[in-house]
Order: structure tokens, then C-alpha cells, then sequence
């Protein structure tokens, strides 16, 4: 048994270490701010931010990111569980032309399945309750007895008595630097793990004692250029350049660049759970990075593979990303008066994603352990800053291709709540609320422009039945 582990940081470091050590985290971003997240502590206690000791903030620190988290997920979860109507389910590769009912599915028609259009075709479609069809997954964040494991860190370098974070400037980065020089100080790492079935949270700190060599004013200066120490804790690294000018350790290595691994094992034995089921890639394996149909563009450096990306080649002759499916949330905000759809949500793709620069729905690949309703609204919160605690599923269709499917999530506003979408990361160039009339004007996303018909019928059905709620 596989337990998926979730990383409450945007670190690709702290990540890499844990696919070096056999574990693809999924990466969720706490966006805590930690500066009034140490101002409220210290006002608790009567003292001043300085006043804190360091491995109080470190694990403070920690503990509220993978809270956060945790928090998020509840709510991705109860979403889910209250969601309504019925999944559609169509099987495309079962389709028969439309001009011949009688027919198997042309040699034509099926070269249309290449691009995922299917205008051509009729297809085949099942309906049943969309919570009875959840349940016949097997899978979920609140079907599992453990986990997903959720992993908040942080780390501070402390120096001459004094606790340091990221440096941010290379004007402070200099100052900083220039102390280091010649002298010893101390790497703090603070972890917070907690167990999403149970709730259970296991805590604690690592510690590191560097040494580093005398540091000439044409290696600071060469070193800052290179733009490594502005954005890491103490202005300095171990696996980067800085890593040459570390004379010496004393403590774990792997905690100096932001993950402890022993810590982080030891929390997950003390959760009851062995090291080893948190492992879920090989030793050698490798990854695709550029998406097709995209002109070879590759997506930004900071982009790493998370638990559920990867291709699966269909017997419609494409390949698909999403090794567990792919999901996306199709929202609607109706008028607060006549109920009728007035706006959906539209994400206006990146340019080096598939067929980009088109427009479509917020959404993507399903990590492990998540159903489809859950891997939708965590995508659509990443990508789009579609809230899942303001916004109410009613129906889902899903494109069925046998070992791969893409299920869009029909959903509204709560009544009395707002959604106010963003762009949360460079998936993509804009997003926004489209006037529904307006929709088939943009330019389309090839799946999308076949789907749209279909989609707004439903949409403005499902919105009469709801309408005066």
C-alpha cells in the first residue's frame, strides 16, 4: 500500500529530496504569512519577535503551513461529499457516426478521437447518482483509514544568537555573508506531519552545525549574482554553489537543505506508519517534460512532476495526461434573481501548455488517493483560486476512454458567496468570468469547443432546477 504524502511547499529542494529518497510529494502551497504569524505569537507571550527562540519559530512556523494545508483539504473534501445530480458518463470510442446510427464507428470519425473532437460522433452515455459513482472508485480523501500524510516545514539559520530566514535583497544577503565568514552556525529545521484521516500530528525540529571557509568580498559578490542565497534560509546552500564553502557538519545534511529525512521518518513512524509506504517512485525512473501539440515549448523550470502526472497512451491513438485521469470545474454564477447561468469561469491557457493560448476550464491531472470530484476542485483552487468552501457541485460528465477519462465538475456560487478568480500560478495567462453568450467567441480548446453545446444545455438546466434556492 501506497500512502500519498503532500508537501506544504512550493520548495523544489525540500521536494527533490523526497524524490531522491523514493517519495513524489503532491505540492500544496500554505501561503501563510509568516511574518504576522510570529507577531501574533510574540504578542501572546508578552516579548518581541527577536525574543523568540529559534526552534519555536522554525516549528511554529511548520506546524501553521501544514495546518493551512490540512485545512484546505478539508474543505476540497466536504465539497466533495456534499455534491449533488448525476454523473454522465460517455464512451466515445464506443461511437457511432452520427449519420449512421447502425454503424460502427467509422474509419473518419475515429481519426477525430485524435484530437479529442467528437462532433461527429454519437456517443454512447450512461447516467447514475454522482455520489453512487464516487463511491464505486474506491478511492478518496475521506475513503482511506491513513493518510494522505501532510509534511510542513521550515527552516532558520542561527548565528551568532541571532535567527535568520531568506535574505531577499542582496544587500542584506551581502551583510549576511559577510559574518558567515570563517564562522560556525546552526541550520534548524522544523517539521509538522499530520495524518488527513485521523487528524493525528506528530512534530518536531532538527538541527545542523556548519562550519564554513573564510569568504573572499569577489566570491560574495560572484556568489549573490548567481541568485542562489537571496531565496533560501541563511543566504546559503549545500547543494548549490554555496556547497563549496562548507568546511564541515555536524548534525543531518539532508535537514540544511529543508527536509530532515530521519525527522521525517521518525515523525511517520511515531503516526504508525512505516517509511517504506510512502514510496511511490523507483530508483531510476525518468519523466517526460514537454506536453504535445504545444510546438516543443517547455513548461517553466519550476514546474515539477507531482503524483498522478504522466502519459497514457488510449486506443483512440493520443496520449493523455493524467496516469489517474484528468479533472477540471466548470462554474457557473447564476443571477441572484432569475437563477438563470449568467458567467462561467474560463482559463485562458499558458503558452506552453497543450494547444496553448485557447481558452477552457481550470483543471488537471488527479493525484493518487484523490476521487474525481476532489482532484477537480484542488486543481481548479492551484490554478484558478476557485474556493471550494464558496462554491456548491451539481453534476459531472465524464469522457470515458476505457484506461483514461476527463471528468468536467459542473458547479455554482453558494448563494450569498463569491468566487473571485486568479491566476494562482503560470498555468495560466489569464483567468476570468465569461458571460456564458459570450463563451463560443473565444478561441476554444479543441475538446471544449465540441463539449461547449452540451455544456451550457446543462448548465441552464441544472440552473432551472435550482433556480430560487
Amino acid at each position: 500500500m501506497t500512502i500519498p504524502l503532500i508537501l506544504a511547499s512550493k520548495s523544489k529542494p525540500r521536494r527533490d529530496i523526497l524524490f531522491h529518497a523514493g517519495i513524489c510529494p503532491t505540492i500544496r502551497v500554505s501561503h501563510v504569512d509568516e511574518d504576522a504569524v510570529l507577531a501574533r505569537a510574540a504578542e501572546e507571550q508578552g516579548i518581541s519577535v527577536d525574543e523568540l527562540s529559534i526552534d519555536t519559530k522554525v516549528m511554529l512556523l511548520a506546524e501553521t503551513k501544514a495546518l493551512a494545508v490540512y485545512e484546505a483539504y478539508l474543505a476540497v473534501a466536504k465539497t466533495a461529499r456534499e455534491a449533488t445530480g448525476e454523473r454522465v458518463t460517455g464512451r466515445p470510442l464506443d461511437a457511432v457516426t452520427a449519420d449512421d446510427p447502425a454503424a460502427a464507428l467509422a474509419d473518419d470519425a475515429r481519426a477525430e478521437t485524435q484530437t479529442r473532437d467528437f462532433s461527429s460522433v454519437r456517443i454512447p452515455r450512461t447516467e447514475e447518482p454522482l455520489q453512487q459513482a464516487l463511491a464505486g472508485e474506491g478511492r478518496g480523501l475521506t475513503a482511506a483509514g491513513v493518510g494522505p500524510l501532510i509534511l510542513g516545514c521550515d527552516s532558520m539559520f542561527l548565528l551568532d544568537g541571532k535567527a535568520y530566514g531568506k535574505p531577499h535583497t542582496p544587500q542584506v544577503a551581502r551583510e549576511r555573508l559577510r559574518r558567515m565568514s570563517g564562522a560556525t552556525g546552526e541550520l534548524w529545521t522544523g517539521h509538522c506531519l499530520i495524518d488527513f484521516a485521523t487528524g493525528h500530528v506528530a512534530k518536531g525540529a532538527s538541527k545542523a552545525t556548519l562550519h564554513f571557509s573564510e569568504f573572499s568580498d569577489a566570491m560574495i559578490d560572484r556568489y549573490i549574482a548567481t541568485g542562489e542565497p537571496l531565496e533560501v534560509a541563511g543566504s546559503f546552500t549545500l547543494d548549490g554553489f554555496g556547497g563549496a564553502f562548507i568546511e564541515g557538519i555536524e548534525g543531518d545534511p539532508s535537514g540544511i537543505i529543508g527536509l530532515s529525512l530521519p525527522l521525517a521518518r521518525q515523525l511517520t513512524e511515531q503516526l504508525g506508519i512505516e517509511w517504506t509506504d510512502l514510496w511511490n517512485v523507483t530508483r531510476d525512473e525518468r519523466f517526460e517534460v514537454a506536453a504535445p501539440n504545444n510546438g516543443g515549448k517547455l513548461p517553466p523550470k519550476e514546474n515539477v512532476r507531482q503524483p498522478g502526472d504522466g502519459w497514457v497512451e488510449c486506443a483512440c491513438g493520443r496520449k493523455h495526461w493524467g496516469t489517474n485521469g484528468a479533472a477540471g470545474v466548470l462554474l457557473a454564477r447564476r443571477d441572484a434573481q432569475t437563477g438563470e447561468v449568467t458567467h462561467v469561469v474560463m482559463q485562458h491557457r499558458a503558452a506552453w501548455s497543450a494547444e496553448g493560448g485557447t481558452w477552457g476550464i481550470p483543471g488537471g491531472a488527479i493525484a493518487d488517493g484523490e476521487n474525481t470530484i476532489e482532484g477537480a476542485l484542488r486543481e481548479s483552487f492551484e490554478e484558478a483560486n476557485i474556493t471550494p468552501e464558496d462554491i456548491e457541485v451539481v453534476g459531472s460528465y465524464c469522457e470515458d476512454h476505457g484506461p483514461w477519462g476527463y471528468t468536467t465538475v459542473f458547479a455554482f456560487e453558494k448563494p450569498g458567496h463569491e468566487v473571485h478568480p486568479k491566476a494562482n500560478d503560470d498555468e495560466s495567462m489569464e483567468i476570468v468570468w465569461v458571460p456564458i453568450d459570450e463563451v463560443p467567441d473565444r478561441r476554444l480548446l479543441t475538446a471544449m469547443r465540441t463539449d461547449w453545446p452540451s455544456f451550457e444545455k446543462r448548465l441552464r438546466a441544472l440552473a432551472a432546477e435550482y433556480k430560487g434556492e
